[in-house]
């Protein structure tokens, strides 16, 4: 058992493998009572020895993810972890924000385990905070973005303790993937966040964002599921609220006239680009130089749309006319798709589109403008075909995570990696060794992104080539990532 001294007191980890581990640390008070629906607060201070061996609940979500039998019973949602190598040293410091649309996602999961990264040579953190309603939903008397400004206040917790964990506060780079990813972004660009990071890793950076409009009038819907005010959402139970995200989920094509694209691919949550909290989107901000002085790494994977084709049933199954609705839905210009990509029948349009649309543009663009500020970025893309589930889903969303921690035989993304072969196991170490060696130094091992637009393509023999989608990126080249509205 190890222990050390925090802001609340003194906390008990385990030593696993000669790491030293930390689980459940409060980093805020629980979100509850008078504190629903608030911005986080401090979290209460304790007398004696708290023991950290065990994660802490996760924030209220639909169970239907199951993410509610992960970590311990309770109301401490607002947790972090520690994995450290080294106690007394001066270790750069990686913080991971993990994805789940915004909706669901807890820090306890298999597929985080810090202990691989942390063995090479890194202060690994990661932490819980508020999804769905809890986290997102804008309403009227509560502050926007709780589940931002609980990212905020997790990176406050690691800025003032992590020296005590042997991390440098000085090299604190955050990454993280999908809703992770747009939660990186989003902090590159908030007033709030400023100076409590120093590199960022940016993946699969999703590009809706809302306009305080159309998040309250999800909220509307979600009061009205419960037949309460949308002012009265935090008085509700919180599994009645996660419950009522869940039936918006099931039912969100009914919303399409109102919501627009945002209902097209059931997205209920978002950050909300409310003027305060995030004062415009994280491209804007980015282009205009707010985080000029921040290291950035910014990619996707190849196939990032066919996780979600699987999800939906539609995989090798799209007819002409979905894929005519999702070309008139999010192509900046539907027929350049058709004109680009004259081969493709309608699965692979239904996956360029979607793809671009969600992930792999605003992921790019992201890149593109921080260089244009006079910032240095490096872009890559996972290529690499998965052999999992018969290899149908090539290099799909999700597929970085495993090999970003070096956990290739746990938890949900394990299943699109299938058996765990010698050529997935380095592309582990390459990519793991890249993102510390960037934590650690500022360069992953690649050229920076410029006019020559190299990129770093992950695969079964890695390559540094100019970027490799570019009929997308000159589709999009002039598209702007405005946030997503509400449509009447």
């Amino acid at each position: 058992m190890v222990e050390v001294r925090v802001s609340g007191g003194t906390v008990r980890g385990t030593s696993e493998s000669g790491v030293a581990v930390f689980r459940g640390i409060p980093f805020a008070a629980p979100p509850v009572g008078a504190l629903r629906f608030a911005a986080p607060r401090p979290a209460p201070a304790w007398d004696g020895v708290r023991e950290a061996t065990a994660f802490g609940p996760p924030p209220p979500q639909p169970q239907a993810f199951g993410m509610n039998q992960v970590g311990a019973a309770g109301d401490d949602w607002l947790t972090v972890n520690v994995w450290s190598p080294d106690l007394a040293a001066n270790l750069p410091v990686m913080v991971w924000i993990q994805g789940g649309a915004y909706v669901f996602g807890t820090s306890g999961l298999p597929e985080y385990d810090g202990l691989r990264l942390a063995r090479d040579g890194v202060v690994l953190v990661t932490f819980n905070y508020r999804v769905g309603i809890e986290g997102f939903a804008h309403v009227e008397g509560s502050p926007p973005n709780r589940g931002l400004l609980d990212q905020v206040a997790a990176l406050e917790w690691v800025r003032d303790n992590i020296g005590a964990f042997g991390g440098d506060p000085g090299r604190v780079t955050i990454f993280g993937q999908s809703a992770g990813g747009g939660s990186v972004a989003a902090l590159l660009a908030m007033p709030r966040a400023a100076g409590l990071f120093h590199r960022a890793v940016a993946s699969s950076v999703p590009g809706p964002f809302f306009t305080p409009e159309l998040a309250a009038d999800v909220a509307r819907a979600c009061a009205a599921e419960l037949g309460v005010k949308p002012g009265e959402l935090s008085t509700v139970e919180p599994g009645l609220l996660s419950t009522a995200a869940d039936e918006i989920m099931a039912k969100i094509g009914q919303f399409t006239g109102r919501w627009g694209r945002a209902a097209h691919k059931r997205i209920p949550f978002a950050a909300v680009v409310d003027g305060d909290v995030l004062p415009v989107t994280p491209w804007e901000a980015v282009a205009a130089g707010a985080a000029r002085h921040v290291g950035l790494i910014a990619g996707h994977t190849r196939n990032e749309q066919r996780l979600l084709t699987m999800i939906d049933g539609m995989l090798g199954q799209v007819t002409d006319e979905q894929a005519a609705t999702a070309l008139d839905a999010f192509a900046p210009d539907a027929g350049r798709y058709r004109e680009s990509f004259p081969d493709a029948g309608p699965d692979e349009l239904y996956d360029l589109v979607c793809s671009d649309w969600l992930f792999r543009m605003p992921s790019l663009r992201l890149a593109e403008a921080q260089v244009a500020a006079g910032g240095r970025a490096f872009v890559y893309e996972l290529a690499w075909s998965a052999p999992g589930l018969g290899g149908a889903l090539g290099a799909c969303h999700g597929l970085d995570v495993p090999l970003m921690f070096g956990n290739l035989d746990r938890g949900q993304p394990a299943m699109l990696l299938g058996e765990v072969t010698s050529e997935a196991a380095e592309l582990s170490d390459r990519l793991r060794g890249a993102w510390t060696a960037f934590a650690t130094t500022g360069d992953p091992g690649w050229p920076a992104y410029g006019a020559d637009r190299l990129t770093r393509v992950f695969d079964v023999e890695d390559q540094v080539v100019p970027y490799p989608e570019e009929k997308s990126r000159l589709i999009w080249q002039d598209h702007e990532f405005r946030p997503l509205d509400l449509e009447v």
